[in-house]
């Protein structure tokens, strides 16, 4: 059988044929996907995890048990799971256990361009890289094979154009793969110092063995079309070289590439005039191919910063500026992300912005768009969680200097609050930090694709599932200042950010009202009947063209530029009247539409 699959379908599938029995990830693009498509096959448990960290030691424990387990996450997620990541490399495995990190050449959605290939490295663990869906679901069925023969956890690294682009699969029936029993082991479980130790001298055994290994796979092959040029390459990076290049020059194709194929790079260098080296990112082979003795360029030619597409190859290596329509800026308007039309964190962003004595410390998510114009009401965010740690840091030093000037806000979603802001807050309570905290509670996980959560009330295959209390939670982290706010009611808003600015001790904000692409639950129809369903109207004899309702940010509004009156788009708008309670002549009236 033969299916038109993107990378993360593939993946999916490999698991399935693989005799996968259990998979946990966190939502993240470009990964988000692999999990969504694994719910799919009811022969595997499936299930969200509140962070990579917890979603990695699941999958480990679900391995030591004895069934084959999948873990999946972006790039930047392989950070929050490196503490059990690296020391399961000590472990080992009982079945096999992979870890996919989708890596993101061009920061396309996310905050950095870490070259995950490191961690391969860093936490001695053996690494697939497949450059199209085929190879995906193939490598992903050898991955487990590998982890459970040499009694190690796989790194399986795929990229954004991987992750997303489509080809054909050839699909094979499930494996039905045998249990592995479990049996008591202290000496290969637990990892204390005097156990690690010969842990780790057996890892270093395995990995010699995966030398030969890499050596002999038909991951790792050369494509001789009797060329003086030769191209070593990795993941979409060697696609993209065979575009550009054809039969013209030689491939060694890397697959398996960690640890390096060297005698077959070797074997393959012999006799070339020049070995260049295809990898995104950073020069993580060819430093290792130029520290074997082995004459190669890399990264001197060719970028080492966004996707190496083959436009830039061609620019790099053969001087080829490509022909492109050029659009003219006189005529496209810039059209800078945004938030929806009816996103519950409109009015609390406006409030915040019209402020000028706030510090504001954001998280990852929709909300990060709060840093844009007209509100600009953001000042730093690091990584998921750090805005309620990061923001309690600002405030001591604030503390320490003296400097009374401003308050530090910290501002995140639901989902990020499970994630991990409930440690952050329990820093903040624990260490007597003045700060406030707002949780925008739009009741999904909303930026990586309305993915469920433990405060949505459902699982991953869309069951019935205990509802974890935010306030409740709140309170268990230590914080006695607390209050729910619907954030569509500017006044209410308004009211507690000045509360929750002027009490005694940390103070936490929830605003409860659900993301406006959201598909309801029975539960969201009971708690929220009026949502969504009213549509606002401009009185253009009232309105005075003052631009005031534009600093809402709202998509739905436009200005007449020749009657200098402001208009809203009724098949955009979504009535959740913020707009009506900023104008000053009340031109704007909300009604059920």
């Amino acid at each position: 059988m033969k299916l038109l699959l993107t990378g993360n379908e593939a993946i999916a599938r490999g698991a399935w044929e693989a005799g996968v029995k259990f998979a946990t990830a966190y939502p993240g693009t470009p990964s988000t996907e692999i999990l969504e498509n694994v719910a799919t096959y009811p022969e595997i448990v499936s299930e969200w995890a509140p962070n990579e960290k917890v979603a990695l030691e699941a999958a480990a424990g679900a391995a030591i048990g004895g069934v084959r387990s999948l873990c999946a996450m972006k790039h930047v997620g392989v950070n929050v799971a490196t503490d059990p990541l690296f020391t399961l490399a000590y472990l080992g495995v009982n079945a096999g256990a992979v870890l996919v990190t989708a890596d993101e050449p061009g920061m396309h959605s996310s905050q950095n361009e870490q070259d995950n290939r490191n961690y391969a490295r860093h936490a001695k663990v053996c690494m697939f890289e497949p450059s199209d869906s085929q190879e995906a679901k193939d490598m992903i069925k050898e991955a487990y094979a590998i982890s459970e023969d040499y009694d190690l956890p796989v790194l399986f690294r795929m990229t954004t154009r991987v992750c997303h682009s489509k080809s054909i699969v050839s699909c094979s029936d499930r494996l039905e793969v045998a249990d592995k029993p479990y049996e008591k082991d202290i000496r290969k479980y637990c990892p204390l110092p005097a156990f690690a130790r010969g842990m780790q001298v057996k890892l270093a055994d395995n990995f010699a063995r995966l030398e030969e290994y890499s050596n002999t796979t038909p991951f790792n092959y050369i494509e001789d079309n009797g060329a003086e040029i030769g191209i070593i390459g990795s993941g979409v990076a060697y696609r993209y070289a065979k575009e550009v290049f054809g039969n013209s020059v030689s491939y060694l194709k890397i697959g398996f590439s960690y640890p390096l194929p060297m005698e077959k790079i070797a074997e393959f260098a012999k006799g070339k005039k020049t070995v260049y080296i295809f990898e995104e990112n950073d020069p993580i082979m060819e430093k290792e191919i130029k520290a074997a003795g082995i004459n190669c360029v890399g990264k001197e030619k060719l970028p080492t910063m966004g996707e190496l597409t083959p436009d830039r190859i061609r620019q790099a290596l053969l001087g080829e500026v490509p022909q492109v329509i050029q659009p003219n800026p006189e005529m496209v308007l810039p059209r800078p992300p945004a938030l929806c039309a009816g996103c519950p964190h409109r009015g609390v962003f406006y409030e915040l912005g019209r402020r000028k004595d706030l510090m504001i410390f954001s998280d990852i998510g929709c909300y990060s768009l709060g840093l844009m114009p007209p509100y600009n009401a953001t000042d730093a965010m690091i990584c998921m969680g750090a805005s309620i740690s990061g923001g309690h840091g600002v405030q001591k030093a604030f503390d320490i200097k003296g400097d009374h000037s401003k308050k530090v806000v910290s501002i995140l979603g639901d989902s990020t609050f499970f994630h991990s802001g409930i440690t952050s807050l329990m820093d903040v309570t624990y260490n007597k930090s003045n700060t406030l905290t707002i949780i925008l509670d739009n009741r999904i996980t909303g930026m990586t694709g309305h993915q469920q959560n433990p405060g949505t009330g459902y699982d991953l295959k869309g069951d019935d599932a205990p509802i974890i209390d935010i306030e409740a939670m709140v309170k268990a982290c230590g914080v006695k200042n607390l209050i729910s706010v619907d954030p569509n009611n500017l006044k209410i808003v308004q009211e507690a950010i000045e509360w929750g600015l002027n009490v005694d001790g940390p103070a936490v904000i929830i605003t409860r009202w659900p993301c406006v692409l959201k598909k309801f639950s029975a539960q969201d129809q009971t708690e929220f009947p009026t949502a969504f369903k009213m549509v606002a109207t401009v009185d253009l004899d009232t309105c005075i063209g003052c631009k005031k309702c534009l600093k809402s940010g709202c998509p739905a509004l436009a200005f007449d530029l020749t009657n200098k009156k402001s208009g809203i788009l009724k098949e955009t708008c979504v009535g959740c009247g913020v707009c009506a309670q900023i104008c000053p002549k009340q031109a704007i009236t909300v009604e059920v539409r």
